[in-house]
């Protein structure tokens, strides 16, 4: 408020401020104009800053006013959109009574939405202050003074100033009613008739959908299905109730059945163990009072398969206990498992190119077309041999200063052949070449030169080579799946030997052990190798596809009349007494009146090379001997007629080959030429007579043409599609788990699980002892790699990975 100016006294008639007519008929003297003019300049100035300061205590209330109504505004904007997008987004289920209840509130907040915003966006805009003076004072629109303020001011001070205290508490009044009408007990819109409500119908709301989301919880179908599921897992069924044990006749017919490898170690054949089992079997049908009514019925109307009837039985029982078993005695209960999609194949050999031998050349083209496959991934492994045994094994004194050198050379020859790049990995563990048996002997565990990650099936080339002297980790254990190729009739080369049928023996039983303690498959080209376990006959193996194309020329050249064949017989193979040529040599001798003028070609080298030629020369037969060729060399394509009196091989390559070039061939009735007996151009003989008119026939006829058929049964592609379907291997990359592996398992711990475990320990454990190995005729220092390994394949010492020397 404006204090009081004393002024000095004046007469009554004078009034304090200025006037601009008096009606004293004398006019005032010039000290008092002045004198009065500056009081009210004084007083003037004075209510003026007081006017200016009330008005801006007014603005600056006007605007927090004004903010706390726009954050207030904010807020609740807020709380409305989070409260839609959690009702939207709701987890829970709800009853399909409320979702007509539901739809209807959603609704209405949508439509509160957009008005919602509306407010918040007036209330906050900068000019809101304006408006509310504009409305509610108007007293305070406008802030400028007239001259009437200013003659009001002059005339009289007092007035001025309870003018002007009255006008204030005015405005502050209207002010205070127009804020405490929209403020709530916390500053909200707690007594505003829309917002309030609006807020109760909120609270309606979620009162009613808290209701409903838990009675629709409550009878929610997946919570029924979850919790019948439940008890499903703990309620045991009637029939598994019902089932009784096996009884003794039953444990004892398992036994047998299971107990069937082992008994045939010891000479009692499989016949007579599944007559055994048979008989007591038969034994059960005095029991069957014992069986419910349905499964007596089953057991007396299928007597003949009493073998799937002890399954079922067996199954039945377990399944009743509710008894699983996961692994064997012996076996690695954590096999890998590949965690990618595409599975991965080792093949694993035992010679590698330039020695041309079947375990080298096959291996290869099997690695070349499996790769082919966009369903796995291939690796090669071949023996990697130093220096000094490189001179002594490859031709022409080829050598090699690194593997990736001799990686080289086998890609480039393969691919020469194929006609197409293949993509696959190759891979070397160290061996050692043996003089005396001729052979590569894999220097170490050969299994750990495979990773890890990379173990998932094996392809054993020579399953029976490798594993001899192997003293490593189980094939079985590091892979899930073990494939076992059989390419040599081993038994027949030793029985030429000194006390072969001594060796024979006791070979036979080793490659039954070593088979079976490291494969879980075994394929055997044909009849002529040793019957092993778990094995099955089929010839997996193809021709080069350079021959198939040979022969495709020469039919065009007969095709067009053109003479084909210019020249008569010849024999191709390694010149060793055991590939054949002891057989030729015997039966060109006995017949060599009847055979007349007939000459025969003979390519090859090979250790018997001076025996053979100087047996030959002592009867003097018509056998010409030339330097080792290629098959597919171009001196021999004009031969008409391919002789191969062999029956030490187990599925000749080269047979294989001339047939393929369309020339006939005359072999011997022997269980490895069984595959090539649907050939019309295949000539067998069994007696050395049949000999002499196969070679005639052969020589007076020409050779019918293959067709499309014959071609692609010799083909590479047939042999990969035989070799997937005959090793499982179609099913196993088959199978519809994504590539996962799962580990086996069963309801019983196998028998014969515990046996092939039990061999492969006791295997280790004598392979371990270096003079066991050495009086067994390995090869010294073939236990582990050497320092010239380590050197060439930049291998760490064997001492790095077994530091504790023993067994």
């Amino acid at each position: 408020m404006a204090k009081e100016i004393q002024s000095p006294p004046q007469s009554p008639s004078q009034t304090t401020g200025i006037t601009f007519s008096s009606p004293s008929p004398s006019p005032p003297s010039l000290s008092m104009m002045l004198s009065s003019t500056n009081n009210a300049f004084s007083l003037l100035s004075k209510g003026w800053r007081e006017v200016r300061d009330s008005a801006d205590a007014d603005l600056q209330l006007m605007r927090k006013r004004a903010n706390s109504v726009k954050n207030l505004a904010s807020t609740f904007d807020r709380e409305i959109e989070n409260f839609l997008n959690n009702s939207a987004m709701s987890a829970f289920p709800v009853a399909p009574s409320s979702s007509s209840s539901f739809s209807s509130e959603i609704g209405i907040m949508k439509k509160l939405e957009p008005k919602i915003s509306e407010f918040r966006r007036v209330y906050s805009a900068p000019e809101i202050s304006r408006k509310v003076m504009e409305r509610w004072g108007p007293a305070k629109a406008k802030l400028g003074m007239d001259l009437s303020a200013i003659k009001k001011a002059i005339v009289s001070e007092m007035e001025m100033d309870e003018l002007e205290m009255r006008r204030r508490r005015v405005d502050s009044d209207r002010f205070r009613e127009f804020y405490a009408e929209r403020e709530g007990e916390e500053g909200g819109f707690g007594d505003w008739k829309p917002i309030r409500s609006l807020k109760s119908r909120f609270k309606e709301f979620e009162k009613r959908s808290s209701l409903e989301i838990l009675s629709g919880f409550k009878n929610n179908e997946l919570v029924e299905k979850l919790k019948t599921s439940f008890q499903s897992l703990y309620k045991e069924t009637d029939e598994a109730k019902d089932v009784p044990p096996l009884d003794v006749p039953e444990l004892l017919a398992c036994l047998v059945r299971q107990s069937e490898p082992f008994l045939d170690q010891i000479g009692v054949r499989k016949d007579l163990c599944d007559r055994v089992v048979e008989n007591l079997y038969k034994c059960k049908s005095q029991h069957l009072w014992r069986l419910p009514s349905a499964q007596t019925s089953d057991l007396v109307g299928n007597d003949n398969n009493h073998v799937d009837d002890l399954d079922m039985r067996i199954a039945s029982v377990l399944q009743s206990t509710g008894h699983h078993y996961d692994g064997g005695f012996w076996t690695d209960f954590l096999k890998p498992e590949t965690p990618e999609s595409k599975r991965h194949v080792a093949i694993v050999t035992t010679a590698s190119l330039p020695w041309m031998t079947g375990t080298a050349v096959n291996p290869l083209f099997r690695a070349a077309y499996m790769a082919k496959s966009a369903k796995q991934s291939v690796t090669l492994v071949v023996p990697w041999l130093c220096e000094s045994d490189q001179e002594l094994v490859y031709p022409n004194n080829l050598t090699f200063s690194s593997p990736e050198e001799q990686e080289s050379y086998i890609r480039k020859w393969l691919e020469e052949r194929v006609g197409f790049k293949a993509d696959f990995k190759i891979s070397f563990y160290p061996g050692k070449f043996s003089k005396e048996r001729r052979s590569i002997f894999p220097a170490g565990d050969t299994s750990q030169f495979i990773p890890s990650k990379d173990a998932d099936i094996a392809i054993l080339e020579e399953p029976e080579h490798l594993n001899w002297y192997h003293h490593g980790k189980r094939w079985t254990d590091k892979f899930n799946h073990v494939v076992g190729i059989v390419h040599t009739n081993y038994l027949e080369y030793i029985k030429r030997e000194k006390n072969g049928a001594l060796q024979a023996f006791f070979v036979n039983h080793v490659n039954n052990w070593v088979t079976r303690a490291y494969c879980d498959k075994v394929l055997r080209l044909s009849g002529a190798t040793q019957d092993l376990p778990k094995s099955v006959i089929c010839n997996v193996h193809g021709v080069n596809p350079k021959f198939l194309m040979i022969g495709e020329k020469i039919a065009e050249e007969r095709s067009r009349g053109e003479q084909a064949f210019s020249k008569g017989a010849y024999f191709l193979g390694k010149m060793v007494w055991a590939k054949g040529y002891r057989e030729l040599i015997d039966l060109m001798a006995k017949h060599k009146s009847d055979l007349g003028s007939f000459n025969l070609d003979v390519y090859g080298n090979g250790e018997d090379a001076v025996e053979v030629q100087r047996a030959a020369q002592k009867h003097d037969l018509n056998l010409n001997f030339l330097k080792g060729r290629d098959h597919a060399d171009d001196a021999l394509h004009k031969y008409k007629v391919f002789i191969n009196p062999s029956i030490s091989d187990v599925l000749c390559t080269a047979t294989a080959e001339a047939l393929a070039m369309g020339k006939f061939v005359v072999c011997a009735d022997h269980p490895s030429n069984e595959f090539f007996r649907s050939f019309p151009n295949c000539l067998t003989y069994k007696t050395s007579e049949e000999f002499v008119n196969k070679v005639q026939e052969a020589m007076s006829k020409e050779p019918l043409p293959l067709t499309p058929e014959q071609m692609y049964n010799l083909s590479w592609e047939a042999a990969t599609q035989r070799f997937m379907e005959y090793s499982d291997l179609d099913k196993i990359l088959n199978d519809g788990d994504g590539g996962k592996r799962m580990r086996k398992s069963r309801s019983v711990p196998s028998f014969n699980e515990v046996i092939d475990g039990g061999l492969a320990f006791t295997h280790y454990v004598l392979t371990g002892n270096d003079f066991l190995r050495l009086c067994t005729g390995a090869t010294p220092k073939t236990k582990d790699y050497d320092k010239q390994h380590c050197k060439d394949l930049k291998l760490v010492p064997p001492q790095a990975h077994k530091p504790v020397f023993g067994w």
